[in-house]
C-alpha cells in the first residue's frame, strides 16, 4: 500500500493530507500542472463503461493550504459541478471541510484563480445550489462556469434520512456531458459519502444506459476501492444500496427498472442543470 501511495507520503506533500490513513493511489491520482510539486489528495473514479457514463474525481474536503491547489484542479480538469456532501467547519467544531467559497454574490481570489459566487439558492430538499464562475486570471480572463450543490444534512458515518436529496443531485448532474469534464465529489475524507455518492449515480445512470452489469454493485464498488483507498466504507455498503434501491422494496425486478426509468430518464422542468448555466 505504502508502495503505492509514495507521492502522498513525500515529505512536502503530507501537511496537504487531512488524514493520514487516506490518501491518493500513485496510477489513479489528480495531477495539478503548474503546482510546484503537482500534488492534491483527489482520485480520478470510473468504471469501464460506455456510453455517456459520468467520470468523477474524488477529493477530501479543502484545507486552507489546499484552496488554490483544489481550484486549480477545478479548472484545468474543466470540472463543470462539484458535489459537497459535508458541512463547512465552524469555530470549536471538528475540522472537516474548511471554507472554500466565495460569500454569496461575493468574490475570492485563489492564487491566479477568481471565483465568484454569481446566486445561491436552496431547494425543498435543503440542497444548497451555488453559480459559480471560476476565472484564470493568466489565460485570458477565460472563465470556467461550475455549478456548486452541498447537501448539508448528510451525517458523519450515518444515513440520510431519506433519498430526496440524493434523487435530486442525481436528477442535476447526470445530463451533463461526459466530456465536459469530470464531477468533483467531496465529503471529509474523500471516500464515504463520497464513494456512496459515486456509487449511486454510477449505477442508476449505466442502468438508464441499458447496462444491466451495473446492477453488481459490489464489482462497482471494488473498482471504486482499486482507485481509491477506502472508497465506500464497510458500514456505508448498506447505505448505498438502501438510497438505490430502498425505494424499490417489494417490487418485482422489471417494476423496479420502470420505476427507474420513469423518475430518471428525462429532465424535469426546472430541474436541469442548464436553468443554472447556460452552456
Amino acid at each position: 500500500m505504502i508502495r503505492r501511495c509514495s507521492v502522498a507520503l513525500r515529505g512536502g506533500n503530507v501537511g496537504k493530507n487531512r488524514y493520514i490513513d487516506v490518501i491518493p493511489f500513485d496510477d489513479t491520482r489528480v495531477t495539478l500542472s503548474t503546482s510546484e510539486n503537482n500534488y492534491i489528495n483527489a482520485s480520478f473514479i470510473k468504471t469501464a463503461s460506455t456510453g455517456n457514463v459520468s467520470q468523477f474525481i474524488a477529493t477530501q474536503g479543502p484545507l486552507p493550504k489546499t484552496f488554490n491547489d483544489f481550484w486549480e484542479m477545478v479548472i484545468q480538469y474543466r470540472c463543470p459541478v462539484i458535489v459537497m456532501l459535508t458541512l463547512v467547519d465552524k469555530t470549536k467544531m471538528m475540522k472537516k471541510c474548511a471554507d472554500y467559497l466565495p460569500a454569496a454574490d461575493g468574490r475570492r481570489e485563489f492564487g491566479k484563480i477568481n471565483v465568484t459566487n454569481v446566486c445561491r439558492r436552496t431547494t425543498g430538499s435543503s440542497l444548497v445550489l451555488q453559480c459559480l464562475e471560476v476565472t484564470e486570471k493568466e489565460a485570458g480572463e477565460i472563465t470556467l462556469p461550475v455549478l456548486h450543490i452541498q447537501y448539508p444534512d448528510w451525517p458523519d458515518h450515518g444515513v440520510p434520512e431519506d433519498t430526496f436529496a440524493v434523487r435530486e443531485i442525481f436528477k442535476r448532474t447526470y445530463h451533463v456531458p461526459a466530456d465536459r469534464g469530470p464531477i468533483v465529489v467531496h465529503c471529509s475524507a474523500g471516500i464515504g459519502r463520497t464513494g456512496t455518492y459515486c456509487a449511486i449515480h454510477n449505477t442508476i445512470q449505466r442502468i438508464l444506459n441499458g447496462d444491466m452489469s451495473s446492477l453488481d454493485l459490489p464489482k462497482t464498488i471494488a473498482d471504486f476501492r482499486s482507485q481509491r483507498m477506502g472508497m465506500v466504507q464497510t458500514m456505508v455498503i448498506q447505505i448505498a444500496i438502501l438510497v438505490l434501491f430502498g425505494y424499490s422494496c417489494f417490487l418485482d425486478f422489471p417494476t423496479f427498472l420502470w420505476k427507474i426509468y420513469d423518475e430518471f430518464s428525462y429532465p424535469e422542468s426546472g430541474k436541469g442543470i442548464g436553468l443554472e448555466f447556460k452552456y
